[in-house]
């Protein structure tokens, strides 16, 4: 069972794939989940040789990788909420090939607390326990915190254009920078680059005829 793959399984049953050797078993499932491969997981059930070796079947169990990566993300909210007890609620769902974790319930406010500082360091840590990339987000606070910072980032920026001089900002987590670096590169005459080491860098807004190019 060398190949078994070594994930976690679903709890809810399911469906066996029956055939002669173990690739035609996960080329069954293949067919009848209609999911490749690679985003496929399996385990061996059983493996049959019959009497003088004449004959084999191998059965398999086969479900999406989704269910299982689904499957850690609430296994580990599940047992935060057991050592830090807060309401909330949460729904998972997907698409384009990331996890959103949409956050509710009585105690919300308090994962948007000084802008989202909880909310923002729940994600760093999913994303730390998820092979997928995880996005979170509780009462629209990704899209007004966007809109915030793009407005901020642009002001900046004009400002810079018309000082000449360069602009340092406080420190930023990698969701925060992309942003302002997006809306400080639409002025124009204006980028911007990270500066520091770590998960919080600052980012400086200067003007492309200081790069010295």
């Amino acid at each position: 069972m060398e190949n078994e793959e070594k994930t976690e399984t679903p709890e809810e049953p399911l469906p066996e794939f029956r055939a002669r050797n173990l690739e035609d078993a996960i080329g069954h499932a293949e067919h009848k989940l209609k999911i490749p491969r690679s985003e496929l997981n399996y385990e061996i059930v059983t493996e049959k040789t019959t009497l003088f070796g004449l004959s084999k079947e191998i059965v398999i169990h086969a479900w999406p990788k989704a269910v299982a990566e689904d499957n850690v993300i609430a296994d580990f909210l599940e047992k935060l909420k057991q050592v830090f007890p807060l309401e909330i609620t949460y729904e998972i769902k997907r698409k384009d090939g990331v996890v959103f974790v949409i956050f509710d319930g009585e105690d919300k406010q308090l994962l948007l607390w000084k802008d989202g500082a909880l909310l923002l360091a729940l994600q760093h840590l999913l994303n730390k326990i998820s092979n997928q990339k995880v996005q979170v987000d509780c009462e629209f606070f990704r899209k007004r915190k966007e809109k915030k910072l793009r407005e901020y980032a642009q002001q900046v920026a004009r400002q810079v254009h018309d000082s000449g001089r360069n602009e340092i900002l406080d420190l930023m987590n990698p969701y925060e920078r992309r942003i302002v670096h997006i809306a400080a590169n639409q002025v124009p005459g204006i980028t911007s680059e990270s500066l520091g080491e770590g998960f919080l860098k600052r980012v400086k807004i200067f003007p492309l005829a200081k790069q010295g190019r």
